[in-house]
């Protein structure tokens, strides 16, 4: 049996009544915590465009988009909330790196409003389609982000996605196969987009790919059934030469929402500039009133995309490890308002980038569960304060409350709806497996904001 077969009957197997409470909490907080960034993040300029793209188009109204008040089909819904919940970079982050939220569940929530699924339904397509997308990273053996090309969720994103509407379209495993070939014609996505309006539209377009892909498989479409490990398949042209096939066809592993489970964002910034921001946080708070900052030194891992002196745009500033210093030791906080590009454009940022340096060090791990930063100022009186960071809270090992959970999901979806419709939306979602047709419905048009 060949390894996109094995895969495909190990991901079939897996039941909505055998998933253990632990994943179905573990989902319920992921699908919180990516509609409230989706929802703060509707109102950037690139999901804008796209809302206006879409409506262009016309077509049948099956599922709602956050924030614009109006439906579309599922697939072109899948395709906008998605880029909605990626373009803060503010979803929850996985190892080895990427976006699975923000690739699969705007597409389970689609195909579930379309199909009048249940909460629970809903909730198992998402662990399935996640444990499809970490098991597909894991097997590439890419754990660092430098040298890599392409972009990685939208290389496992469209296959998550596919497994995710596969199980609310109750696809067998052979379908399942075809559904997965399909998605897999479907991937790639550039490293050279990040800090564009695209980047987003790599989520987006995976999680409607991917949900597209299960569709046709549905009506019978069908694609190479050994996609992943076949003469130029998947692997052949993404993974890395000595990719890891049993991380496909291990049976009875923990499931990758648990172990080693996702790191909630703190700020809304490519995850490893939270280091530099924390240790930035650190040094501040020792830094005399009476003194000036003249130079800033940051030491980290090789990581040459984040290495951005100067960022054209607020945008672009989530990718740079000196802007990333620059607004934490500035305004002593980073937030959504940190990468606008009001913030970016000031005199004061200039200067202080002007200070900034970035020392990238191969003897530092470049993974995110490995590594570190350390930053070093030197002050106008010659002293020297520096701040360290090793693992910022919310990521793996160091978890935070649910109270402090709700304070981030709180300020996203305030941003949107009034403050009744968010606490609705809030008590939904936190019971989100007992939810009914009828109460995805009702939760669905809150998130939309008819007006």
């Amino acid at each position: 049996m060949g390894v996109t077969e094995q895969f495909c009957r190990i991901l079939a197997a897996m039941t909505a009544e055998a998933l253990p409470p632990a994943a179905l909490e573990a989902a319920r907080s992921l699908m919180l915590d990516g509609i409230a960034v989706a929802l703060a993040g509707s109102r950037e300029t690139a999901p804008t465009i796209i809302a206006e793209h879409i409506r262009s188009f016309g077509g049948a109204e099956q599922a709602t988009v956050f924030n614009f008040g109006f439906k579309t089909s599922s697939v072109s819904a899948a395709y906008l909330n998605g880029a909605s919940m990626h373009v803060l970079d503010y979803e929850p982050m996985w190892n080895p790196p990427t976006h699975a939220l923000s690739t699969t569940l705007p597409a389970v929530l689609a195909l579930g409003e379309s199909l009048n699924a249940t909460g629970k339904d809903i909730l198992a397509a998402l662990i399935k389609g996640i444990e499809a997308h970490g098991r597909l990273r894991v097997a590439s053996r890419q754990y660092e982000p430098r040298g890599l090309v392409f972009h990685p969720p939208g290389v496992a994103g469209p296959i998550g996605s596919a497994v995710a509407a596969a199980h609310l379209l109750n696809l067998g495993p052979d379908q399942l196969r075809n559904a997965i070939g399909i998605a897999a014609s479907r991937a790639g996505t550039l490293m050279a987009n990040i800090g564009t309006m695209t980047k987003c539209t790599h989520c987006g377009n995976a999680a409607a790919a991917g949900l597209d892909a299960a569709l046709l498989a549905a009506r019978g479409l069908n694609a190479n059934p050994d996609v992943i490990e076949g003469s130029n398949g998947l692997a052949d042209a993404f993974f890395d030469k000595n990719w890891d096939r049993r991380a496909l066809t291990v049976k009875d592993a923990p499931l990758r929402i648990l172990d080693p489970g996702y790191a909630i964002k703190l700020f809304p910034s490519q995850y490893a500039t939270h280091f530099v921001i924390l240790a930035a946080l650190d040094a501040r708070e020792r830094i005399p009133a009476s003194e000036t900052i003249s130079s800033v030194d940051i030491i980290g891992p090789t990581m040459p995309y984040v290495d951005r002196p100067r960022p054209s745009s607020g945008l672009d500033a989530k990718f740079s490890f000196q802007y990333a210093a620059a607004s934490a030791l500035l305004d002593g906080t980073v937030g959504i308002e940190t990468f606008s590009d009001e913030r970016w454009a000031r005199s004061d940022m200039s200067t202080m980038l002007s200070k900034v340096s970035f020392m990238q060090s191969s003897e530092i791990p470049a993974t995110l569960d490995r590594m570190w930063v350390e930053i070093k100022i030197r002050l106008s009186s010659g002293s020297l304060v520096t701040g360290k960071c090793v693992r910022p809270r919310g990521s793996w090992g160091s978890p935070i409350s649910g109270q402090e959970h709700l304070v981030k999901v709180r300020d996203c979806m305030r941003r949107v709806l009034n403050e009744n419709d968010a606490e609705n939306a809030i008590a939904s979602l936190l019971e989100f497996e007992r939810l009914d047709q009828n109460g995805i419905h009702s939760l669905m048009r809150t998130l939309g904001n008819f007006q």
